[in-house]
């Protein structure tokens, strides 16, 4: 990338929308706001006055921290799930479905994920389109990236990829909205996975998250190959627990570690018994409504959580996937 290149784009926005902004925009810190100006100008030979410039645009929402610090997550289960579940999401999951029919065959083909996946991940995100968020994203990540230290490192580096992501995919930097934590479009990228993971999947020279469904479905399938998912193979399990030794297992978190053989010995039964024994699982406790209720996640499981990291998340999508594949199946076979 060339200053030259980065000035042009910018230009194309309208000129920064004037020229009265501020060097380090409404509610930052200018000394840091230099600092990062600084590192981008030399990691990436940007110019310094009209990224400043840019900077100078954004505004910090206290709203955006606020809306961190009480994630969906938070919730327990029962509650998180009623959210998703719906027949709203159900119903618009199926409809999505038949008007995609062709890309989401194409992706399944060419990255081995299924289209109830790739439509789960969109109705939980955004109810497939239609709400990609109202935040600006420049204030978003500017916000998050200076005004929140928990998590500042990764929302700078955020803040950097938005802006080489604005001149390599000629977004409009002033105005693109998304979530409270600056995500993208339909499948809701964050600027680095817009950067590394999305395709040009119905072939007309854009990579477009926000409007182009065939790019959205090719993304999110993408994603889900990159971070390993294993086509044809189980996702979750459902298990049953005795005596207290299963909590070694909750604590080894996320990720598969424990061999299907061994888990009988911390006092988990699977439901289904048809895995391959040292196929690797991770136990995962739910809070529902009855009381806890234990899952065997596996290696797609696993991918899931890598698309947001809260096992919450990743069963809400399983269980949105299985609903929507049932209502589209149903739909086939009256037609």
């Amino acid at each position: 990338m060339n200053r030259m290149a980065l000035t042009c784009t910018f230009a194309l926005l309208g000129l920064l929308a004037g020229n009265g902004a501020s060097a380090g925009g409404t509610g930052f810190n200018p000394a840091t706001v230099r600092q990062f100006v600084d590192d981008m100008v030399t990691k990436h030979d940007l110019d310094a006055a009209e990224l400043t410039r840019l900077l100078g645009h954004a505004r910090a929402q206290p709203k955006i921290i606020a809306a961190m610090r009480r994630p969906a997550e938070a919730k327990p289960w029962h509650q998180y799930r009623d959210l998703f579940l719906t027949p709203a999401r159900i119903q618009g999951g199926a409809a999505f479905w038949a008007d995609a029919q062709p890309w989401l065959n194409k992706a399944e083909e060419i990255y081995g994920v299924p289209a109830e996946i790739i439509v789960g991940i969109l109705g939980v995100e955004t109810q497939y389109g239609r709400h990609q968020g109202k935040f600006r994203v420049l204030d978003a990540l500017t916000t998050l990236a200076f005004n929140y230290p928990e998590r500042a490192d990764f929302f700078r580096t955020q803040l950097e990829n938005f802006i080489l992501l604005v001149r390599e995919e000629h977004l409009d930097a002033l105005t693109l909205a998304g979530s409270y934590a600056g995500a993208i479009g339909t499948p809701q990228f964050m600027p680095s996975s817009y950067r590394n993971f999305a395709v040009d999947f119905d072939g007309d020279g854009k990579k477009d998250l926000i409007g182009s469904s065939a790019d959205v479905i090719g993304s999110v399938a993408n994603y889900f190959k990159s971070h390993q998912w294993r086509p044809g193979q189980a996702i979750i399990a459902g298990a049953t627990i005795q005596g207290d030794a299963y909590r070694v297992l909750l604590e080894q978190g996320l990720k598969p570690q424990t061999s299907l053989a061994n888990f009988p010995d911390y006092g988990v039964t699977l439901a289904d018994t048809q895995h391959p024994g040292m196929e690797l699982g991770a136990l995962i406790e739910l809070d529902a409504a009855q009381g806890p209720e234990y899952w065997v996640g596996l290696q797609n499981f696993y991918v899931i959580t890598r698309y947001n990291h809260s096992p919450l998340y990743a069963m809400a999508v399983y269980q949105l996937a299985q609903e929507v594949r049932a209502q589209h199946d149903m739909s086939v076979a009256h037609n």
